[in-house]
């Protein structure tokens, strides 16, 4: 089994992006073959997490993920020579209620992979008062190992020996300390970090975190600290795949698609398509199915209602064979998208939905859903779990419900996606689904 590390925190914000990343590289540039991992729903973290190591990322979620899928990617660990999981939110922070196989924290990934577990604490504002937070880390669950701390935004020499000296008084490693660097920090928008697409120096500003990372942070003791995982020899578990030849908008606008899920509809035998709707490219004429995935819809609005080679083909496309978007895919299929100015852009038109970006409001959590109509090659009836995080507002939305939508505890949501002929829409992104439903079970080799 490949050894491995989860890279986590005691909560949002508190650096582990930039030490994930630099890390990811510093071993890549050593000659590691390092397999990234990202805890939770998460879309664009990954694409960073690829461009530091060269390989593709996956997530590991244990609220909508079953057992067997977690085994299956886990396991995609055995192809590399070090496994490295960034953790999301605070390391213990999950639902209410268990989903698949947990509660959807970074924890239960750690736990169940056996991955010890590297804090990175934010020492910003305090000193030894750090390590009571890390201790408490430490004892709050005792089967999840915290191998120890890498402590973060250092003001002085003076502020490292004091938070030093409170980890050794209770017995943490220190794997390294950064100093305070806000240049570091990479550059927001409203569902997280700008993606790894539309930075044209990522590359570059990689190799600076990998720099840092080597500078401040004892690298080969935190190789010596990880640990190989035990997992059980169950057959590979995947996302079947909706269609034979899907299409798949793929730019800016639409680029929220989870690794797990392509490489699921791949091994499966199906072919995706790629094309760009930001371009005016109309998806491939013989494609079963048509896949608008989530991504900026709300940025590039002009530029898809001026689009007209792409919605003239997908119209095409829709009166024969079924078209699906998910979140920014869905809100594209609309009558309308009103961006946050106030403007009202005509999109294609295949389904009623208005959104708007002038009234944000926050959608965020697990989702899971019972179709109500077939929604590309999935029967109505099949149940799925998956995830919502958007700030649009629905404006009209007269077509029929296409799930029944409920959140981790089981109460309805308002966004039950919607549908009119071949064409079918949600807020929600797949991630997984119920046995016998959406997940095909094929033995693949050497796993």
């Amino acid at each position: 089994m490949t050894r491995g590390l989860m890279i986590a925190a005691p909560a949002s914000g508190t650096g582990k992006t930039t030490v994930m990343l630099g890390l990811l590289r510093a071993l890549r540039d050593d000659g590691l073959a390092v397999q990234p991992f990202k805890s939770g729903p998460d879309y664009i973290d990954p694409a960073f997490h690829r461009a530091a190591s060269g390989r593709a990322s996956f997530n590991l979620d244990s609220w909508s993920m079953p057992s067997a899928m977690l085994e299956t990617l886990a396991a995609k660990a055995d192809e590399a020579e070090f496994a490295l999981a960034e953790g999301s939110m605070g390391l213990f922070d999950g639902v209410a209620t268990p989903g698949a196989s947990g509660n959807g924290a970074s924890a239960d990934i750690a736990r169940r992979m056996g991955w010890p577990v590297v804090l990175v604490i934010d020492v910003s504002g305090q000193a030894q008062s750090a390590a009571a937070t890390a201790l408490g880390f430490s004892r709050y669950d005792p089967t999840v190992t915290i191998a120890g701390v890498i402590l973060n935004r250092v003001a002085s020499p003076r502020h490292e020996r004091l938070a030093r000296a409170g980890m050794d008084a209770v017995g943490l490693r220190v794997f390294g300390a950064l100093p305070r660097r806000g240049d570091l920090k990479l550059p927001e928008r409203h569902l997280g970090l700008v993606q790894a697409a539309e930075h044209p120096d990522l590359d570059g500003r990689i190799d600076e975190y990998a720099a840092f990372l080597r500078a401040h942070v004892d690298i080969p003791a935190l190789r010596d600290a990880a640990t190989a995982g035990v997992r059980s020899a169950s057959p590979a578990t995947w996302i079947h795949p909706p269609a034979q030849r899907i299409a798949l908008a793929q730019d800016a606008a639409f680029s929220f698609t989870y690794a797990h899920v392509l490489e699921g509809w791949r091994r499966a035998g199906a072919e995706v398509i790629p094309f760009s709707p930001l371009a005016d490219q109309a998806p491939a004429a013989d494609a079963d199915l048509v896949w608008l995935p989530g991504g900026y819809p709300e940025l590039h609005a002009g530029k898809l209602a001026a689009a007209h080679k792409f919605q003239t083909a997908l119209a095409e496309h829709a009166a024969t064979r079924p078209v699906h978007g998910e979140c920014g895919g869905y809100m594209a299929l609309g009558e309308g998208l009103i961006d946050a100015d106030g403007t009202h852009h005509r999109m294609a038109g295949l389904l009623g939905l208005v959104t708007s970006y002038a009234q944000r409001k926050m959608h965020l959590g697990y989702r899971r859903a019972t179709l109500r109509a077939s929604m590309g090659g999935f029967a109505a009836g099949a149940a799925l779990t998956g995830h919502e995080f958007h700030y649009s507002t629905i404006v009209e939305q007269p077509d029929a419900p296409l799930a029944h939508v409920a959140d981790a505890e089981g109460n309805g949501v308002a966004e039950t996606g919607s549908y009119r002929g071949h064409v079918t829409g949600s807020f929600f992104h797949l991630i997984a689904a119920g046995e016998g439903e959406f997940v095909a079970r094929t033995p693949v080799a050497g796993h």
